[in-house]
């Protein structure tokens, strides 16, 4: 008994954030029954993907205490590259190993800049954002990739099941690799320890630059892997993919749970997170809402998330000064 109270009480962000969706997949099923429909919730699921696999890698980032803004410019390098290589006939495999290559080393590239050369996150990822979309238009010259052989699309776009994609699946591995890698090695360890406090970490012997760098790594493989599946998808690669897409990303791991101060966040969070606001957009198209007031609703939502935190920081703060008086 006293351990399923330690796992409800360990897990209660996450099983918030599973209400909050399901409080919101409630009231759009009122308002319109059809939501409820099977290939509706899918559709929900799918348009979540692409923004899951930024997250699940943003929140790597943020949990270090820093920020990545480059990963819809860095979705779009994934894209065209991929793209490019797949019309040229190199096999899918090779071209999905060569995208995931490709956001490693411009994670690798973000961390130097954040570790070495000592920029705050912020400056070093809005540059490399400017950089990456510049390459993602001189990769095509501003021009489209067409003609995505059906050979690639299948990886992500076969349907194991009426209404369910590979790609969702990939999702779901990437998910539990990460767990996994934040939760069980040392590699995860050592980024939650610089979120919450990086010099007691680095004084302890710790190489924090060696887990940041990594941290953005797992951040930018998430930007590639978003990049592939949305070409496999679209069938085209544009150079204008995942423009904005940093902020939504951002938003779902707020919304999941991730401190943006660092130290604090889960991938189960984040993927909730993104299927809120998946849930969200869908809910209004289907009840005949513009869609410009998913921007409002995503606001508010990321503003009360936040104030959440805040305010479960305070209670705890309570609760554990009350122990030590007792």
């Amino acid at each position: 008994m006293e351990k399923l109270k330690k796992s409800i009480k360990s897990y209660s962000r996450e099983l918030s954030t599973l209400l909050a969706l399901l409080f919101i997949i409630v009231i759009f099923s009122i308002i319109a029954p059809r939501y409820l429909e099977i290939s509706n919730l899918m559709d929900i699921v799918e348009q979540g993907t692409v923004n899951g696999f930024l997250a699940i890698g943003v929140t790597c980032a943020i949990i270090t205490g820093g920020i990545d803004l480059s990963v819809g410019s860095a979705m779009a390098v994934s894209i065209v590259t991929c793209g490019r290589l797949a019309v040229a006939g190199v096999p899918p495999l090779v071209v999905v190993l060569v995208g995931l290559g490709l956001g490693a080393f411009i994670g690798i590239i973000n961390g130097v800049l954040v570790t070495k050369m000592k920029l705050q996150p912020f400056i070093a990822t809005m540059g490399t954002n400017s950089v990456l979309r510049g390459i993602a238009y001189l990769i095509t010259g501003g021009w489209p990739v067409l003609n995505i052989p059906k050979e690639y699309r299948e990886i992500f776009q076969y349907s194991i099941v009426p209404n369910l994609r590979m790609s969702m699946i990939v999702l779901v591995l990437m998910s539990i690799v990460y767990s996994f890698v934040l939760k069980k090695r040392k590699t995860g360890v050592y980024i939650y320890a610089i979120g919450s406090n990086e010099e007691a970490t680095k004084l302890s012997g710790v190489n924090t630059d060696k887990f940041k760098i990594m941290a953005y790594m797992l951040c930018s493989m998430g930007a590639a892997m978003a990049g592939m599946v949305t070409l496999a998808r679209l069938g085209t690669g544009e150079p204008t993919g995942g423009e904005g897409y940093e902020l939504n990303a951002i938003a779902a791991a707020a919304i999941g749970g991730t401190s943006l101060a660092g130290g604090k966040g889960s991938i189960l969070g984040t993927v909730l997170g993104a299927l809120i606001l998946s849930a969200l957009k869908i809910g209004l198209v289907v009840v005949g809402m513009d869609t410009f007031y998913q921007y409002i609703a995503t606001g508010l939502i990321i503003i009360v998330a936040v104030y959440l935190e805040v305010v479960q920081q305070k209670v705890s703060g309570i609760f554990s000064k009350k122990k030590k008086i007792a």
